[in-house]
């Protein structure tokens, strides 16, 4: 099994930040990535950002470019999302999830894990 414990959502006025942190835990063997999704009601859940962990490769969605930054520590198993000059339409319930071969009575399998979620508000 993987746990993922996220912290750092909440409150904020719009150009302000927040940085997001997310913890993996469990029967890892090894991860490929992990990254941040977030989906507000009513819609689908969306990727955010997501960092390989080996060799550290980025991906971002097209509007947090230049404004998020993705980081991890690949010996403490963790993965930051700083966010900067948050706007309202930030506004969302954030996911970290983590894509890790774990370690199982049998061979070990490919899972896509998923946090709890952490509210992020964006507001004047």
């Amino acid at each position: 099994q993987v746990q993922l414990v996220e912290s750092g959502g909440g409150s904020v006025q719009p150009g302000k930040s927040l940085t997001l942190s997310c913890a993996a835990s469990g029967n890892i063997l090894s991860i490929f990535n992990m990254g941040w999704h977030r989906q507000t009601p009513g819609k689908e859940r969306e990727l955010v950002a997501s960092i390989a962990w080996s060799g550290g490769n980025t991906v971002y969605a097209d509007f947090v470019k230049g404004r998020f930054i993705i980081s991890s520590d690949t010996a403490k198993k963790t993965v930051q999302l700083q966010m900067n000059s948050l706007k309202p339409e930030d506004t969302a319930v954030y996911y970290c999830n983590v894509v890790s071969k774990i370690i199982g009575p049998g061979r070990p399998q490919v899972m896509n894990t998923w946090g709890q979620g952490t509210q992020v508000t964006v507001s004047s």
